[in-house]
C-alpha cells in the first residue's frame, strides 16, 4: 500500500499495488484503506465467513435487480442472521443448523424464518461461486408451513376505519387516503407510495407495476377514475394545497413516505384504532387487517361486482390463489 501526501501537508491518499495489476485507489481514511487491503488479500477479520459473503452479495447483479423494498427486507433478515451465522464459514453450515434455526430459534416467527433462510440460501449460492462451498445445504431443509391469509376486511369495517382515520386529520388522513386508494385500485403500496400529481389526472392515474420477470419491459398500469376515486383525488388535492406537482400522499415533513416511516405510522394508527382504554375501539381485534389485505379486498370486490378477477399479477393463478377471498359463491343450476 502506498501513501501519497498532498501539497497541503495534511491530506494523504492511499492506494494499493496488486502484483501485475493497476493501482487501486483506497481513499484518505487510513483504517479503511488497511481494512480493504486485508480484504483484498483474504485477510479481513471476517474473511471466508457469511459476513463477507453478505458484503459480496450486495455487489452482485442479482442484488442490483431486486426492488428497493426487497433489499430493505433482506437487510432486516440479515439483522437476525448475522448474530448466528455472521462469523461462520460456509463449509461449516449443516442442514441441522438450518433446521434448528427454523424450528427452535425462530419458532415464534415461522414465516419470517422462511424469508431469512432464503437470504442465507442466497449467500450459500455466492459461496459456491467463490469456491467457499460445494453445495447449498439450505435447499435440503423443508421450510415451515405457511398458511396464507384467508380473510379480507368487510366493506362496513373498512368504511368505518377510513372515516375515523380521515376525521383525525394530519398524517392519519393521508394514511386513510392511501388505504382507500389501495382498496379501490388493488395496487401494491410500493407502486403508489411515491405517486405524484402529474401522474394522476382527472381522467386516469398511470403507475408502473412493481413486479415483473427479470429482463421484461416495464408494465404501465392505466387506472380509469371512478366517481369514488375522483372524490378521493379532490380530498387529497385539498391536503396538498398549492403543491400541485408534489406527492399525492405527503408525509408530515414533506415529500413522499419512505417505506419504514409508513410501516411505523400504519402500525401506530392500527394500534390507536384497536385501543379500548378510552372507550369502545374503532376496530375489534378480530377486525384488524393489514395494509396488504386491501389488495385482497379489491380483488374480492372486483369479482363480486364484475364477475371476474382483475389483472393484478403476471400469473392469474396467483391472483386467484392469494387474493381472492370470496366467502359466498353464486352460480346457476342446470
Amino acid at each position: 500500500m502506498e501513501a501519497r501526501p498532498w501539497k497541503d501537508g495534511k491530506t494523504v491518499t492511499y492506494r494499493y499495488h496488486p502484483i501485475g495489476g493497476r493501482p487501486i485507489t483506497l481513499g484518505t481514511d487510513l483504517d479503511a484503506a488497511i481494512a480493504e487491503v486485508l480484504r483484498l488479500n483474504r485477510q479481513a477479520p471476517d474473511s471466508g465467513t457469511f459476513g463477507e459473503l453478505w458484503r459480496l452479495y450486495q455487489r452482485t447483479p442479482e442484488w442490483a435487480d431486486l426492488a428497493e423494498g426487497t433489499r430493505m427486507d433482506y437487510r432486516l433478515c440479515w439483522t437476525q442472521l448475522e448474530p448466528r451465522f455472521g462469523k461462520m464459514a460456509p463449509r461449516a453450515l449443516t442442514a441441522q443448523h438450518c433446521r434448528r434455526y427454523l424450528r427452535v430459534e425462530r419458532a415464534d416467527a415461522p414465516v419470517r424464518a422462511n424469508r431469512e433462510l432464503a437470504v442465507l440460501s442466497n449467500l450459500c449460492n455466492v459461496a459456491i461461486d467463490t469456491g467457499d462451498a460445494d453445495i447449498n445445504v439450505c435447499r435440503h431443509v423443508r421450510r415451515n408451513k405457511e398458511r396464507p391469509r384467508h380473510l379480507a376486511p368487510e366493506a362496513s369495517t373498512l368504511e368505518r376505519f377510513l372515516s375515523w382515520a380521515w376525521a383525525r386529520g394530519g398524517s392519519a388522513a393521508v394514511l386513510s387516503g392511501m388505504a382507500e386508494f389501495a382498496a379501490r385500485t388493488g395496487n401494491r403500496r410500493v407502486e403508489f407510495r411515491e405517486l405524484h400529481w402529474p401522474q394522476w389526472s382527472e381522467i386516469e392515474a398511470r403507475l408502473f407495476r412493481a413486479k415483473r420477470r427479470a429482463g421484461a419491459p416495464p408494465v404501465v398500469e392505466v387506472l380509469e377514475n371512478s366517481a369514488e376515486l375522483l372524490d378521493l383525488r379532490q380530498r387529497m388535492l385539498a391536503i396538498s394545497g398549492a403543491n400541485k406537482a408534489g406527492p399525492v400522499f405527503p408525509a408530515a415533513r414533506g415529500g413522499a413516505y419512505r417505506e419504514r416511516a409508513f410501516k411505523s405510522a400504519w402500525q401506530r394508527l392500527m394500534a390507536d384504532a384497536t385501543d379500548a382504554t378510552a372507550g369502545p375501539p374503532v376496530l375489534l381485534r378480530s377486525e384488524r387487517f393489514t395494509f396488504h389485505d386491501l389488495r385482497a379486498y379489491f380483488t374480492t370486490e372486483h369479482k363480486r361486482q364484475l364477475g371476474r378477477l382483475p389483472d393484478l399479477h403476471a400469473n392469474p393463478a396467483t391472483t386467484a390463489r392469494v387474493y381472492d377471498r370470496t366467502k359466498v359463491v353464486r352460480r346457476s343450476g342446470l
